[in-house]
């Protein structure tokens, strides 16, 4: 007899690991972790009389899905509304505003609902802190974090968190002297931090193309040029408060996350980053977000530097146009290099940056397909785009040690579809169901009684 029998034991059609391995048939799962992946007689010992066995047939197991960006509050209030129109129009939005903890409590936990239905066992919060305890919208100040830390603690949260301090205003100005006395004061400890991980920071370092606002060397159709939102008298001032706040969130030992779509910010981010790992050289996943305008010679940087790449191709599908009118005809052509990222070896990840999206992983794949081109390798362009959305985004959690890939001792968060992704182009992915979702060995989420 063996000495682990599993809790749950699933048998399917495939089972990706996503770890370098052929797919497996059949998944074991003990104490909220892989315990094996084989074929059905590989399994077989480990089935005792408590094993829950699941047959899911002709359906595939992928690791749970982890959406790398993404404002769960926010989602939760204003879901099903999104911010961005498919014309590629970005709006302010719907408010519903959070006006209280209660309000803050059901808004978390129906985005909980929301994610587990599409599969997604992650997601980070891209900005929570007191920079925005008086915002307007009531999703992303203190109070928010406090109830996070409640619901960890009760073991009602539905998914993983990850958490980025934000010392500012959402897509709006901070100070050097408020970030700083924020890396001094604000508490990140968690109840439970494979539930909810407080890691890093994010700077607002610019706003948009679409609203000439992304800081670049590039000057805007109609002649005007954008600002850092960092605090300073000028540029050379606002650039240097930028830099010091990179630095001083490395030297604190945490991840920063920059909010960069301009190719001059992107720039000025990777400078502050090479100089704080020469004055302590230590990877910290430092990595952009959006990074619409992000050139060749930056993407190469950024592979030797360590810094990732958060993007959404919904967004480049959508917003093309507008980029085109607000930066010159034939602009958007060169932006959003997805391609070009992962030929460079950038840990890209896929995002939805919900609400500002639908927060559905498989139309993000969809669009990062069609705005890559054809593709030679159809299931290779799968694997990839998949990777994005697990084994990248677990890198930026710092947490490839224990979740993204389905090998023995992994966190046992699964994605049950209705077919083999595999099996089809990206473009008909949005088609297939999400039928189960797992996380840490413990069903979320089950499509219409399927598996009752």
């Amino acid at each position: 007899m063996p000495t682990s029998v599993a809790d749950l034991v699933v048998r399917a059609a495939a089972v990706h690991t996503m770890a370098g391995a052929a797919p497996a048939t059949a998944l074991a799962v003990r104490d909220g972790r892989v315990l094996r992946a084989g074929t059905d007689a590989d399994v077989r010992e480990l089935i005792g009389p408590g094993t829950k066995v699941l047959n899911l047939g002709d359906r595939a197991v992928l690791p749970g899905i982890n959406d790398a960006h993404l404002h769960g509050a926010w989602l939760g209030a204003l879901w099903p509304a999104t911010l961005f129109a498919d014309d590629g129009t970005p709006g302010a939005g719907p408010e519903k505003p959070l006006r209280t903890a209660a309000e803050r409590r059901a808004a978390i936990l129906r985005a909980g609902e929301i994610l587990a239905a599409l599969g997604i066992t992650s997601y980070t919060e891209p900005g929570l802190g007191p920079g925005e305890d008086d915002g307007r919208i009531g999703a992303f100040g203190m109070s928010v974090v406090e109830q996070y830390r409640e619901l960890a603690a009760e073991g009602l949260l539905r998914a993983r968190v990850t958490a980025l301090w934000l010392y500012g205003e959402l897509d709006g100005p901070s100070t050097f002297d408020t970030f700083r006395t924020g890396l001094t004061t604000v508490d990140g400890s968690s109840p439970d931090p494979r539930r909810l991980n407080f890691r890093g920071v994010k700077i607002f370092a610019d706003g948009i193309p679409p609203m000439r606002s992304a800081y670049t060397h590039h000057c805007y159709a109609d002649g005007s040029h954008a600002h850092l939102l960092v605090g300073g008298a000028d540029d050379p001032e606002r650039e240097e408060n930028f830099t010091r706040m990179v630095l001083a969130a490395h030297e604190a030992g945490l991840q920063v996350g920059v909010h960069a779509t301009g190719d001059r910010a992107i720039e000025l981010m990777l400078d502050a980053v090479e100089r704080a790992r020469e004055e302590r050289d230590v990877d910290l996943g430092h990595y952009v977000i959006h990074g619409d305008l992000v050139n060749a010679a930056q993407l190469k940087r950024m592979a030797r530097l360590g810094v990732g790449l958060s993007a959404q191709a919904g967004i480049a599908v959508r917003t093309a146009g507008v980029v085109d009118t607000a930066l010159g005809l034939g602009s958007s052509e060169t932006a959003w290099p997805l391609q070009e990222a992962l030929d460079a070896g950038v840990p890209l990840c896929l995002t939805s940056d919900a609400p500002v999206l639908p927060p559905d992983w498989r139309k993000e794949i969809a669009a990062a397909d069609q705005w890559m081109g054809p593709a030679e390798d159809v299931r290779q362009r799968m694997e990839t785009l998949l990777r994005c959305y697990t084994v990248h985004p677990a890198q930026q959690d710092g947490a490839a040690s224990w979740k993204g890939t389905l090998a023995p001792g992994m966190a046992a968060d699964l994605c049950v579809l209705s077919a083999d992704p595999y099996a089809v182009t990206p473009a008909e992915l949005p088609e297939v169901e999400v039928d189960l979702t797992v996380l840490d060995g413990q069903i979320v989420f089950e499509r219409s009684g399927l598996f009752a």
